[in-house]
């Protein structure tokens, strides 16, 4: 039996650049608006990288207009932690982060440990394996976590 579905999903990793936003594109092409999913990240000072985009491209998740964010950005944005329903860490910061920032709250904090594919590979294509990796172990976890209910 799985478990119901979120109204809303936060996915947080280190940089927003590269994993939550991935993860934000891809539960977004699997749920519509059927779910409202953001991204953040523990920092905000990178951008979306561009082997991230290219990958998610791919597979027909659309990342070259991905603004990066951070925990503190939604803050300032009056986007309280507590409006989610889930919050999902793809990195050991970014669970440390949630858990800091959300213990008072009664939310769900899920740790999916999600390879960082930075400096992995010599050659582009090398990258590109690398990057594809992380977006199908990332697809994998959203089919798994967001099963939609066949009756």
């Amino acid at each position: 039996m799985s478990e119901p579905l979120p109204k809303s999903v936060l996915f947080c990793c280190d940089h927003n650049s590269i994993r939550s936003p991935m993860a934000e594109g891809i539960l977004k092409q699997h749920v519509g608006t059927s779910i409202f999913v953001q991204s953040a990240g523990v920092k905000n000072d990178k951008d979306i990288d561009g082997f991230a985009i290219a990958v998610c491209k791919e597979i027909g998740v659309e990342l070259s207009k991905h603004k990066v964010r951070s925990f503190e950005d939604l803050e300032m944005w009056g986007e309280a932690l507590d409006s989610y329903d889930l919050i999902v860490a793809l990195s050991p910061a970014a669970q440390r982060m949630a858990l800091d920032l959300t213990e008072n709250y009664s939310l769900t904090v899920e740790y999916w440990p999600t390879l960082d594919p930075v400096g992995i590979g010599e050659t582009r294509e090398d990258k590109m394996e690398a990057y594809r990796q992380v977006r199908d172990q990332i697809v994998n976890n959203i089919a798994r976590r967001f099963r939609k209910n066949s009756s």
